[in-house]
């Protein structure tokens, strides 16, 4: 392979940014309540499917991995009011391919002055910086992420060379339909509630189900930990193999989040299914949908109204199949556009 400093072409020095409207600095966690505003405002505009809570606002500060400093930055008008932001991020554990995520956004009201084009740009360069920067002589990937439907931010993508790396499907179970009979599981298999004694061995049963998986890499401690918002820990749940040698071993696990604030404006609520993995060895042992019936019996039990979660169009463990028997259908998609390095 190609050394990775030769693949990325990774610029000297970062593009300049448009001083015409907006002044740039570096975007700081001091910013949170601005960049929450900016996003809203940007959601709104575009008709996102989702809105971007004020923790989870916070959380995107939050990593010691992170460094704001030098891979975010913040454009404010004469008003010092945040217009325009941008962060590039790489988590800690990439293992086959180093991945730079990138994401940011423009008011609506300042749209169509070059600003989102330009910041895009300095996003990129930025990204191909802290890949080589990595020193992982690995594949890389620029990632970038956008609703199926906004046609904008899609040309804005294919303009600067991305393309289509993936498709997700969102997909939803109508909970007040009669629920699926969990599945009778083998001896030593049993459905156990999520808790802080079994969360790390959650964690390496998700490493070893996601290895097949396109885009996936290692969560490490410190990233598993982070970006917890949403977590629904009493919607989560666990398959321990009490017959394994060691204990606990997680041989399958669904991870559920909890978006009140999204509810109103998709007009329902949701118990959202974040993660579902069962390990290799145990696949074809119905773990998968004891988990997702489990999930919607304590959803349904709080009053939810559907089941939902995304899935990889090009899922390589059947997945597709077992949620339409399961009764979940489709109500929109999205796409990961990459550059592939």
């Amino acid at each position: 392979m190609t050394p990775i400093n030769r693949r990325v072409a990774a610029p000297e020095t970062l593009p300049e940014l448009p001083t015409e409207h907006l002044t740039w600095r570096p975007l700081a966690a001091a910013d949170a309540d601005a960049l929450h505003a900016l996003l809203d405002a940007s959601e709104v505009a575009d008709e996102a499917p989702h809105r971007t809570s004020r923790d989870e606002v916070t959380e995107i500060f939050e990593g010691p991995w992170k460094n704001f400093e030098t891979d975010a930055v913040a454009g404010v008008d004469g008003a010092g009011v945040l217009r325009a932001a941008g962060w590039a991020e790489i988590k800690p554990g990439d293992t086959r391919t180093v991945r730079a995520f990138l994401s940011g956004t423009v008011h609506p009201d300042v749209r169509g002055r070059g600003i989102g084009t330009a910041l895009l740009a300095w996003l990129v360069a930025r990204g191909r910086q802290m890949l080589v920067a990595e020193g992982k002589e690995l594949p890389a990937r620029l990632a970038v992420d956008c609703a199926d439907g906004d046609t904008a931010r899609q040309e804005l993508f294919e303009t600067a060379g991305f393309t289509v790396g993936r498709y997700w499907s969102v997909v939803r179970r109508d909970l007040s339909e009669p629920l699926p009979e969990p599945p009778t599981l083998a001896r030593g298999l049993r459905v156990v509630p999520w808790s802080e004694e079994i969360d790390d061995a959650i964690r390496l049963a998700h490493n070893d189900a996601f290895r097949d998986h396109w885009g996936s890499e290692p969560s490490t401690p410190e990233s598993w930990a982070k970006g917890r918002a949403t977590f629904a820990p009493q919607w989560t749940f666990a398959v321990l193999d009490e017959d394994a040698s060691e204990q606990p071993h997680v041989a399958a696990y669904l991870v559920s989040g909890r978006y009140d604030h999204v509810w109103d404006v998709v007009g329902y609520s949701t118990g959202y299914t974040e993660l579902l993995g069962v390990r290799r060895e145990y696949r074809g042992r119905r773990l998968a949908p004891a988990l997702l019936t489990e999930a919607m019996r304590a959803y349904q039990a709080d009053g939810v109204e559907y089941a939902q979660l995304e899935v990889d169009t090009k899922n390589p463990s059947g997945a597709h199949d077992l949620y339409a028997s399961l009764g979940y259908r489709q109500t929109h998609m999205s796409r990961t556009y990459t550059i592939e390095l």
